[in-house]
């Protein structure tokens, strides 16, 4: 379940629009709204049935008969955007007496009956405090139901008056968490998909997704991240990233310290426009949170050299320049050494997370960072349109991103498999090759890690996404490839002649299995152990 929250000033106007059935007139074509919970008052005076303009009016003036009556205003922070700062700055304080939250399923869960939607509204208005449950005056509230959205989600809105029964005011410290963390109650409770409180992606907003389906294309920031990702992930210094990122065929520009031409504090990014057409810029952040240019920065060598580098590469891209380095680590054709290097890289990563523990999110995120930017890299090199490892690399990617990563330690060291991201940049063919087919070999088996680890962390929505890209995109694509190559032992017999289906199913076994029976991940920070086999394993992919 998921909430959103907003700040206003005017009742009316949002009841109104709630309670409206007009489509030209709303985000969403409401059907049949009508109040679900409330506070006793207004449950007192309306039923279930539809509500209409002149209900809306009367219900938003019984909310707001408080603020009038004590003359109490809540005030925040106001802030406009300076365009010779070029940044927002705060030039006083507005009005936002309003409160308002929606609570929406996924649109694989369906719809919630009136009765569910009313224990989950008065639940949910509890635990912020809102009622007379936490000690104090209650606050005048209604939950309205309108059906599903467009994009097929169940919600409902909540409207609540900041204003208390007697003239105080209601404290909203802390509301975003407070209402992330109250939704992952309210799931256990209620029975509802477990969303995570740990990880987090950015949405798609309703322009984005209808230009994609006119210009009959993928979304301009999915395939930025994956590009940024993929060059990212192949970079051991920034400049090298900023060369490989415009080697993609994307646009770059950074963004400088004020008063500065040589100290980057972010970076944007466009796709190359059409002739006659501007290009559209997007900040590393809005395209994941794992993607902004300190959170990159993290995996980088950094050295005075390594930051001059940088920001002459940055100024070259800010120019339209051609590159200053001519002879960087992006030109070099990696040896078949290197290929067995990573591969062995992989091996040991893939062994090495099956000890770390369930709640080390900062560890478990670098390493869906490292697996989903070497499924990109691939993809680049590989996929003329996005396909199944563009498809693994945006699933994966997910488990990277976390919702407050300085609450957070830093990662705990492990094998580095980030250079596997440049070896498939690197690849001077796009033919598939056993090297390739062994280091997808031990790709697969740490997203099959992160699959068994949110799914004993009961993060059922997170496993589910994964095994389904995995099975269903990622397991058919294995079915292509040729045999892997071994890594440090004697070659294998040869396979019996089944053709083509009989590698994708060694493939599939070897490469979408765990590692060895049982377990990906142990519950506990515990040395692992080798269990005794005593039954088929459950992995998300393997179809036995």
């Amino acid at each position: 379940m998921i909430p959103n929250i907003t700040r206003g000033s005017r009742m009316a106007g949002l009841m109104v629009y709630l309670a409206s059935t007009d489509s030209d007139k709303t985000k969403n074509a409401h059907t049949d709204p009508h109040l679900v919970a409330g506070d006793a008052a207004v449950m007192s005076w309306y039923d279930d049935g539809v509500l209409d303009n002149a209900d809306a009016l009367a219900i938003a003036k019984h909310l707001d008969q408080p603020r009038k009556l004590f003359g109490v205003s809540v005030q925040i922070r106001d802030f406009a955007w300076d365009a010779t700062k070029k940044q927002r700055v705060h030039v006083g304080y507005k009005d936002a007496t309003v409160w308002h939250c929606s609570l929406s399923l996924r649109a694989e869960e369906g719809a919630l009956t009136d009765q569910q939607w009313g224990d989950i509204a008065n639940d949910f208005v509890d635990a912020m405090g809102f009622t007379a449950a936490s000690g104090k005056a209650q606050c005048r509230w209604a939950a309205i139901n309108h059906g599903t959205s467009e994009n097929g989600n169940h919600h409902i809105h909540i409207a609540v008056s900041l204003v208390r029964e007697d003239g105080t005011k209601a404290s909203t410290h802390g509301d975003y968490k407070r209402a992330q963390q109250t939704c992952r109650e309210l799931e256990a409770k209620y029975g509802l998909e477990q969303l995570s409180s740990v990880h987090a992606t950015r949405g798609y907003d309703r322009a984005e997704k209808a230009t994609a389906a006119r210009d009959e294309r993928e979304m301009h920031r999915a395939s930025l991240a994956r590009k940024v990702r993929a060059s990212a992930s192949a970079s051991a210094t920034e400049g090298e990233f900023v060369r490989r990122a415009r080697n993609t065929g994307i646009l770059l520009r950074p963004r400088y310290a004020k008063n500065t031409t040589d100290v980057i504090v972010g970076y944007s990014v466009a796709e190359r426009p059409k002739p006659g057409e501007k290009p559209v810029w997007f900040g590393g952040g809005t395209l994941a949170s794992d993607l902004t240019l300190g959170a990159l920065r993290q995996g980088w060598m950094d050295s005075p050299h390594t930051a001059t580098e940088a920001a002459a590469e940055w100024n070259a891209a800010a120019r339209n320049k051609r590159t200053v380095s001519r002879t960087g680590p992006e030109k070099a054709t990696p040896s078949p050494q290197v290929w067995v290097e990573y591969t062995r890289n992989a091996t040991a990563l893939a062994e090495q997370l099956r000890s770390i523990p369930l709640d080390d999110h900062a560890t478990w995120a670098k390493a869906a960072r490292d697996v989903s930017g070497a499924f990109a890299a691939w993809s680049h090199r590989l996929e003329p349109t996005p396909g199944p490892l563009a498809a693994t690399a945006a699933e994966l990617s997910r488990t990277a991103q976390l919702r407050a990563p300085r609450e957070h330690g830093r990662p705990v060291a492990l094998p580095s498999i980030a250079g596997t991201a440049m070896l498939f940049l690197a690849a001077s063919s796009k033919n598939k090759t056993a090297a390739q087919a062994a280091l997808m070999v031990q790709l697969a088996n740490m997203a099959h890690a992160i699959y068994q680890m949110h799914q004993q962390s009961g993060r059922t929505r997170e496993a589910e996404r994964i095994r389904a890209v995995v099975a269903t995109q990622l397991k058919p694509f294995a079915g292509t490839m040729p045999r892997p190559a071994t890594v440090g032992g004697p070659a294998p017999a040869p396979a019996p002649e089944r053709g083509r289906e009989r590698n994708a199913v060694e493939l599939g076994l070897r490469g979408m299995a765990p590692i060895r029976p049982g377990s990906a991940v142990p519950a506990t920070a515990i040395p692992a152990k080798t269990p005794t086999r005593t039954g088929r394993d459950s992995g998300p992919v393997l179809d036995r």
